[in-house]
């Protein structure tokens, strides 16, 4: 967006100065048309610099963007494998532990 302002405020200040300097130049037609015209060009070359140079800055920035996301979806990943392993260990411990305890209940039950 700040691009964009600055696109118009550069538009509007090379127009309004454009034409002060027009209308306070004492020239003639031909000559005034000659000087809107190279103007106009000078202004159109820097518009399409600035363009050029946003153009360049948001390409870097999907591209780091990119790799940022593939990044974190390789980090995704990891943790999800990490988070299945820790369920699983902690599943098998759990079962053994049920396991223990109902086989600590049955020869307790078996004494008595």
């Amino acid at each position: 967006m700040a691009t964009k302002d600055c696109f118009k405020g550069l538009i509007v200040g090379g127009l309004i100065g454009a034409a002060l300097g027009i209308l306070y130049a004492p020239k003639s037609g031909k000559e005034t048309r000659e000087d809107i015209a190279r103007k106009a060009d000078d202004l159109m070359a820097k518009a399409e610099e600035k363009y050029e140079a946003a153009v360049n800055r948001l390409k870097q920035f999907e591209s780091s963007a990119k790799d940022k996301v593939a990044e974190m979806e390789g980090k995704v990943e990891e943790l999800a494998e990490r988070g299945k392993e820790t369920i699983y260990d902690t599943k098998s411990r759990l079962k053994k532990a049920i396991d223990a305890g109902v086989g600590a209940f049955k020869e307790e039950k078996e004494k008595a």
